[in-house]
């Protein structure tokens, strides 16, 4: 199944991407390892990375299973 391009603001991306970087913090502040947090999210590495990038294609999902794993719904 293809991909579909997602059309969104600037202001838009600018969220996800300070989302992005505020799980990155949390989860370094953490001291938790990237595999720890992959596993119990039961994401990819790749996608845990994508996420804190701020990538808009990455599944609402994938990014609630991160903040549950943090602590942080």
């Amino acid at each position: 199944m293809p991909r579909k391009n997602i059309n969104l603001t600037s202001d838009t991306m600018k969220i996800l991407e300070k989302v992005g970087a505020q799980i990155k913090r949390a989860r370094l502040r953490r001291n938790i390892s990237v595999e720890v947090i992959t596993d119990q999210a039961s994401i990819s590495e790749t996608t845990f990375y994508a996420i804190e990038k701020g990538t808009s294609t990455v599944s609402i999902g994938a990014y609630t299973a991160v903040l549950c794993a943090l602590d942080m719904e």
